[in-house]
């Protein structure tokens, strides 16, 4: 069955959208409110050639390389203890804690660039620490010999891993970092130091004043044994003088 009356809609779609030239006070508006760069405050032909200005951006990059090195110098001269860490990502309220913790123990930690601790450590007598400074590190640096501080802090945070220090101009391993906060304490050393020196002296002078004092001895006890002799021979010659008076009466 079909419908007696049928639409069919036949040929192209209808268009809506068609090029119409635009309305002239809307041009008049587009060209008014149009963007105008500004001119440059210095006339192009007053600027400096490109080449110069690339070298001037390298003369002050190199400029701050220097200052940057000049801050690594200082701190391997002026610290008696410089460890070499390798640094992984952490969050940063752990960094907070870990520096924190450490600033306590006046251990303060450094975050350094490896081409500029590379190029002074190539130049001084902490070569040997160059192969330490391959991924990202960090220094802990302090006036004072505080290793065993040290790594009982380094031992909550195993996102930074002790390579090697640097303690007293001498260059030693993690291991030989453990070792070293093995030793006791300077001023315990000293101590017994000290003691060791003084027994010797107090032994000799011991063993000088016992031949004389055992010299006195026998002395005395000789006087006595001569004391007691005489005072028999006298209570003897009392004896016979009193017999001889009474066989005379």
């Amino acid at each position: 069955w079909l419908p007696a009356l049928q639409l069919v809609r036949r040929g192209s779609k209808a268009v809506t959208r068609h090029w119409k030239a635009m309305h002239f006070q809307r041009q008049k508006l587009m060209a008014v409110t149009e963007y105008v760069a500004p001119r440059p405050a210095v006339p192009p032909r007053c600027l400096p050639p490109v080449k110069e200005a690339v070298e001037k951006g390298s003369q002050q990059e190199d400029g701050y390389s220097r200052l940057l090195q000049r801050q690594v110098r200082e701190a391997f001269r002026d610290s008696r203890m410089v460890a070499v860490c390798q640094f992984n990502s952490m969050p940063d309220e752990e960094l907070v804690m870990m520096r924190h913790y450490l600033r306590k123990h006046n251990i303060e930690v450094k975050f350094v660039l490896n081409e500029i601790v590379r190029t002074v450590l190539a130049q001084s007598k902490y070569k040997n620490l160059l192969p330490l400074f391959v991924a990202r590190n960090i220094l802990l640096v302090s006036p004072e010999t505080k290793a065993k501080e040290m790594l009982r802090v380094l031992k909550g945070v195993p996102q930074v891993n002790l390579l090697g220090a640097c303690i007293d101009d001498t260059i030693l391993s993690r291991q030989g970092v453990e070792n070293f906060a093995k030793l006791p304490s300077l001023e315990a050393t000293q101590g017994q130091t000290v003691g060791a020196l003084a027994l010797l002296p107090s032994q000799t002078s011991s063993l000088l004043q016992r031949g004389p004092a055992h010299l006195t001895a026998l002395l005395d006890q000789h006087l006595q044994r001569l004391r007691d002799g005489d005072t028999a021979g006298d209570m003897g010659g009392n004896t016979g003088s009193t017999s001889q008076s009474m066989g005379s009466t």
